[in-house]
């Protein structure tokens, strides 16, 4: 899982001399996927924070179907904050700790369905029925396409995508302002609880979506603007609405960089995504991308790298959206799985340990060569991509500016080379197998001459990164 990568715990990166840092901004964010709100709390205090992470993605937090499956979270009974996760005013003490720690929340909201079952009760205790959420929504506030069980029929239909259900969850018409203002009254209160940002669920997937228009009303009525927004946006067929039409809400999930991420990294060749977009179905300019190497989705379904892919390809390709420019990178921070359904080990819990997972957690946050390279990217800032060296399409470096430097080695051979870079000449610890502290390194050294070059060994399936604040 770990690869070639020799990992070692975290310890907060010493002053070192002052970066050239063109603002202030932290812009990675981390998907602790169902992690309940006490462990998140922690997390932030204990490592988050003193990481350089500048927002934690956490799971719905209203009520929802009862059951132990993952996607429980994503079928709502009602706008109560009680979810598995934990309660109101707990939800409020993880904003108010993470906060404290740095952090922002980014929270994700349902703004597509309720629940796709016929009548139950929710885990906070309210009772439904298929389109009956008693003191919330009835009958005439789901959409009713007129197909057998108001089902898609058509996936090639537009109109049946965004007015029928898919798999009977109970389809809002959000067209609707009552509807829209009930969707808007459960976002305002989480604002009010400090919530940061949202991560808006379904908004234009394959088989389900959101028209702009109607996220754009809902939008109109929150209190305040979050400060952070991300969409799950596919990019759709010939026909079908863009990711880019959605950027006036917020940045849109980068699935179609994600897939491209897995071919170049398992066949094509890491040089191709030199320039993202001129991949030519890039979803949409860098600024308006939120990037990562798989979600909880596609780590399930196969179709992005997921922590069993081989040759240490998931690292790699954690290391290359961290150290590269183009788009917002989100890390997912998962647990093990046996069946595609199963739900959060350890009573919801996260917990890690050191470097690593513990309790069924694999804490990918943790691991050296990504928590490294949390300090890379802010050390780096807003930097432009310099000094470009690929002599072969699986072996690259790259540096950004005069404050950091890549190198990533995705062959079967050791790579020794020579390497430009912009930095000042000294000796820098790799953040890929080390951290630096009290001046000295836990893992491998760079000497950089006056001139900025350095002469290293990479080895075959690993990397070597080096920043201005981790000079030695």
């Amino acid at each position: 899982m770990h690869g070639l990568f020799a990992l070692s715990s975290l310890l907060a990166l010493a002053a070192a001399a002052p970066s050239p840092r063109q603002n202030p901004g932290k812009d990675i964010i981390i998907q602790l996927f169902q992690w309940n709100w006490d462990s998140i709390a922690n997390e932030c205090k204990d490592f988050i924070g003193p990481a350089g992470y500048g927002h934690v993605q956490v799971n719905p937090a209203n009520e929802h179907i009862q059951g132990p499956q993952w996607w429980t979270d994503y079928q709502a009974t009602s706008y109560k904050l009680q979810s598995k996760r934990g309660s109101k005013e707990q939800y409020k003490n993880m904003v108010d700790t993470c906060h404290a720690a740095g952090v922002k929340v980014v929270a994700d909201v349902i703004f597509n369905h309720m629940a796709g079952i016929d009548n139950g009760v929710g885990n906070a205790g309210s009772s439904f029925s298929h389109y009956d959420y008693p003191g919330i929504y009835q009958n005439q506030d789901f959409h009713h396409c007129g197909t057998p069980g108001d089902a898609i029929q058509n996936w090639g239909n537009r109109w049946q995508v965004q007015n029928c259900q898919l798999a009977n969850l109970a389809d809002l018409a959000t067209g609707n302002d009552y509807v829209r203002g009930k969707l808007a009254d459960h976002a305002n209160e989480l604002l009010s609880l400090g919530t940061d940002g949202f991560r808006i669920d379904a908004a234009k997937r394959p088989f389900s979506d959101i028209p702009v228009t109607d996220l754009q009303a809902i939008f109109s009525k929150l209190s305040r603007k979050p400060s952070y927004v991300t969409q799950e946006i596919y990019y759709g067929g010939s026909g079908e609405v863009t990711p880019g039409e959605y950027v006036e809400i917020g940045q849109t999930g980068a699935f179609q960089y994600a897939f491209a991420l897995k071919l170049a990294f398992e066949k094509d060749g890491i040089a191709s995504l030199q320039n993202p977009e001129s991949l030519g179905y890039s979803p949409s300019s860098s600024g308006s991308s939120n990037t990562f190497v798989t979600t909880h989705d596609t780590e399930r379904n196969h179709q992005t790298l997921t922590i069993d892919s081989p040759n240490n390809t998931y690292t790699l390709a954690h290391i290359w959206i961290l150290a590269h420019p183009w788009g917002t990178p989100t890390v997912l921070s998962s647990y093990q799985f046996s069946d595609n359904d199963q739900g959060a080990p350890n009573g919801n819990y996260g917990t890690c340990n050191g470097n690593g997972g513990a309790n069924g957690w694999y804490c990918q946050h943790r691991w050296t060569p990504i928590s490294g390279m949390v300090g890379f990217r802010n050390a780096v800032q807003t930097n432009k991509m310099t000094n470009w060296f690929s002599p072969t399409p699986q072996q690259v470096a790259f540096g950004r500016g005069k404050a950091g430097f890549v190198v990533i080695n995705n062959s079967d051979q050791d790579w020794n080379s020579s390497f430009q870079t912009g930095l000042p000449g000294g000796k820098y610890c790799n953040v890929i197998d080390g951290v630096e502290n009290d001046g000295g390194c836990s893992g491998s050294t760079v000497t950089v001459a006056s001139n900025g070059k350095f002469t290293f060994n990479v080895g075959k399936r690993n990397a070597v990164a080096i920043h201005i604040d981790a000079k030695l």
